[in-house]
């Protein structure tokens, strides 16, 4: 009876221990994502973000829940979304674009935050050093500064005629930084750029008839709110088209919708690099000895069959550095 006993009770032992073991292994993960966009369609292909994440290990319903807010190309939305994502206590929370990187930090300086899509986070001050990041965030820059000096660049090899170009820009803080390098920028080979303010999707009326009575040759588009979602993209590249203004773009997206032409980092890249970051905070490193890192993939995406619509000829030294030609 007593070596029986003590079987049965070795028995307990050995199964107890991979139990526990399991229980150890089962540990959720749970992750805020902050975005500027609006939800995919039901049935939607996983995107960047979450395909990276389970390719790390990460499942959603098995170790890993993400909680979605979406500001829905609204700015102002940002603070209550982001208190919304502290209140839940996730491990880690993503934040994109610059407003809501800025959202997030004042709603927490505990939770460790992975920005994405900000252009200037030393000089809107969402942290000290792209080296030394400092504090509770870090993650990715989009190189915007950069980028909005080489589209002037690019515009003018698009539309050699055109010697004004509007700029649209919204109430994003780092919009007015970006402003002025394509001032500068414009100026030094005799162009002249034109701000134009649009703050809601009911502002681009008045923002297309101020390009075309200052007889703008071509626009650039920022990026950001309020022209984050499908929606308000189609609105966007719909505008352009009816007035006849070629313009470029900061993401991909406009031009697969319609748009004329965009140079800007791989979502790959973007947010492909966020999960990475996130999958380093939930294994112990923290975010302020992660330096903020930088894109190094850049596609140059043209719309042929805008540029046909638009009775544009794309130069032959565009055509041959372009990473992608659409034909729809």
């Amino acid at each position: 009876m007593q070596r029986r006993a003590f079987l049965a009770g070795t028995g307990a032992v050995l199964l107890a221990a991979p139990l526990a073991a399991g229980a150890q292994q089962a540990k959720v993960h749970r992750v805020g994502f902050l975005s500027q966009s609006s939800p995919p369609p039901p049935g939607s292909k996983p995107g960047v973000f979450t395909r990276t994440l389970h390719d790390l290990g990460y499942v959603e319903g098995r170790n890993l829940v993400l909680e979605f807010r979406w500001a829905e190309g609204q700015n102002a939305r940002f603070p209550s979304l982001a208190a919304e994502l502290v209140a839940l206590k996730p491990e880690v929370i993503v934040a994109d674009s610059t407003p809501g990187a800025i959202a997030a930090q004042h709603a927490t300086t505990v939770i460790p935050i992975v920005m994405v899509n900000v252009s200037d986070p030393v000089g809107t001050g969402i942290v000290a050093s792209l080296a030394k990041p400092g504090g509770n965030v870090t993650g990715t820059t989009d190189f915007g500064m950069a980028m909005a000096v080489k589209n002037v660049e690019l515009m003018h090899e698009l539309v050699p005629k055109a010697t004004r170009i509007a700029v649209l820009l919204s109430d994003n803080p780092v919009h007015p930084l970006q402003l002025k390098l394509v001032q500068d920028a414009a100026k030094s080979i005799g162009l002249t750029a034109l701000p134009t303010m649009v703050k809601t999707e009911a502002d681009l009326d008045t923002a297309f008839a101020s390009m075309v009575r200052q007889k703008a040759g071509a626009a650039m588009w920022l990026g950001g709110a309020p022209f984050s979602t499908p929606s308000q993209t189609d609105q966007l590249v719909e505008s352009a088209a009816k007035a006849k203004v070629p313009m470029l773009f900061s993401s991909r997206a406009p031009v697969d919708r319609g748009g004329l032409m965009s140079y800007a980092p791989t979502y790959e890249e973007r947010y492909g690099k966020a999960a990475i970051f996130v999958d380093r905070i939930l294994k112990g490193a923290k975010p302020a000895d992660l330096p903020v890192e930088q894109p190094t993939k850049f596609e140059l995406v043209i719309n042929l069959k805008t540029a046909k619509a638009l009775g544009l000829t794309i130069p032959p030294s565009l055509l041959a550095r372009a990473d992608e030609i659409v034909e729809r």
